[in-house]
């Protein structure tokens, strides 16, 4: 997930008869998450359920405690999570919660060198894609219980949270998940002499709108893309949960261990679908106007592929801009990606410190809580009593990214950060050097089964 600068989805899921992500196996999701919309939320100060009132913590006594809450820095999470720290410490004024926010390319770095050393957060929110190293690195303790037994959480979470049970046991909790869809300008359509009710629902038309909107000087250059290209954001992720499938082709193998994009001719069509939207049909291009979020929402893109967690953006940054939203445009079959980020403990806290982390947990995961994240940030509620409510299911810009979730698909990472790279490298590799498709392509695959390989084997031995 902001200049969320491949957010690594930054999600949802659902199943009603079908399987859902490979992230934790094969997390089903029942159609019924039919989630989230931008309505508004009540304003009730926020109260997990199970919590105490005022002056009456549970979780700390009468002891004092200070947490330490780190996430990235993304805007719209950073204050809504200052104003819940606020009503949190109303509700136990014995607790306070310290705030720190790094960029996002530096926040793992800080992880693995602050957490080893007993510094660094109490609490951590982290991408679902980094669970798996930062469980196999120790960094992580599983959640505590009663507080998130198994029970409790399979009970009241959608499927999805077992993509962060390792070992029987819970080490993360989300406040709120995402998909992808297809976000485009209306007014652009209309200038362009397209119907905006009527947004490309397959890959040949998302070609040929495409072609449409797009707009060049005379120069050759772009004035406005017909869609915003950057590997490096979210179209990594298209790839591997929307792309590769739509094609008839898998994602990963139900063990975790095998990549399968070369397992059929659809890793590679998709693949090539995906570049030649730059390099063939020459109807987007990477950083233009810094980046595509950038570009889509100073209406210099007139289609974007991005996550549901950039409504609370374009809402603060583009209040004017006339946008509408399309499920992903499909092919032989349809699918999305879905991803969340989540809470954790970090290893070392112990005794009431332990007590009341876990005390600010319920309150993040708290009905009124994923409500306001709702509003706030745009991100989908992770309980099922908060995401079927109607106020939600209804909602003109959630809608799109509701109808998907019956066909999600959460792809499982073992380094996030590496497998982005690789992606974007071997994109670089034809677009910039002229290297054949299939050339960059056989490399990729290579290269990110050898992380595989590797993450695998060091876990056998454990």
């Amino acid at each position: 997930m902001h200049k969320h600068k491949a957010h690594p989805f930054e999600s949802a899921e659902s199943g009603s008869a079908r399987k859902l992500g490979r992230m934790g196996g094969t997390a089903a999701l029942s159609l019924a998450l039919v989630l989230a919309g931008c309505g508004g939320t009540d304003s009730t100060t926020p109260a997990a359920s199970g919590q105490t009132k005022a002056g009456e913590s549970a979780a700390a006594g009468e002891d004092k405690i200070t947490l330490e809450y780190w996430q990235y820095q993304y805007p719209a999470k950073v204050e809504l999570i200052t104003k819940l720290i606020e009503d949190f410490q109303k509700l136990h004024p014995n607790i306070t919660v310290k705030q720190t926010n790094f960029p996002y390319d530096q926040y793992n770095e800080k992880v693995a060198t602050l957490v080893p050393a007993g510094k660094g957060p109490d609490i951590i929110n982290l991408y679902y894609g980094w669970l798996p190293k930062y469980v196999s690195s120790g960094y992580l303790q599983p959640l505590p219980e009663p507080a998130f037994s198994e029970e409790a959480v399979k009970k009241e979470f959608f499927p999805f949270v077992e993509t962060a049970k390792f070992n029987g046991k819970y080490y993360a909790i989300p406040t709120a998940v995402r998909t992808l869809a297809l976000f485009y300008n209306k007014d652009l359509f209309t200038k362009a002499g397209l119907d905006p009710s009527k947004p490309p629902a397959t890959w040949t038309e998302l070609v040929e709108t495409g072609k449409k909107l797009t707009e060049k000087d005379a120069k050759g250059q772009f004035v406005i893309e017909g869609i915003a290209w950057q590997p490096g954001a979210q179209l990594h992720h298209w790839y591997r949960d929307a792309l590769v499938y739509q094609a008839g082709g898998k994602d990963i193998s139900d063990d975790r261990r095998r990549i399968l994009w070369a397992e059929s001719p659809a890793g590679l069509e998709a693949f090539k679908y995906l570049i030649d939207l730059s390099l063939v049909h020459k109807i987007g291009t990477k950083d233009f106007y810094t980046d595509d979020i950038t570009a889509f929402k100073t209406g210099h893109a007139a289609m974007n592929i991005d996550g549901s967690f950039q409504l609370g953006g374009l809402k603060k940054d583009a209040p004017n801009l006339n946008y509408g939203i399309a499920s992903l445009p499909s092919y032989k079959e349809k699918a999305t990606q879905v991803s969340f980020w989540a809470n954790g403990i970090t290893k070392n806290v112990q005794g009431k410190k332990l007590e009341a982390a876990a005390e600010f947990l319920k309150f993040l995961t708290s009905r009124e809580v994923q409500e306001q994240w709702v509003e706030k940030v745009g991100e989908l509620p992770a309980k099922k009593e908060v995401a079927l409510q109607d106020k939600y299911t209804k909602d003109e810009k959630l809608s799109p990214f509701i109808r998907q979730l019956d066909y999600a698909n959460a792809h499982f990472f073992v380094d996030e950060k590496l497998e982005k790279d690789y992606f974007t490298e071997a994109v670089d590799q034809v677009v910039l050097n002229s290297v054949p498709y299939e050339k960059a392509y056989q490399e990729l695959v290579k290269k990110t089964q050898k992380l595989y390989d590797d993450y695998w084997a060091k876990q056998d031995k454990k």
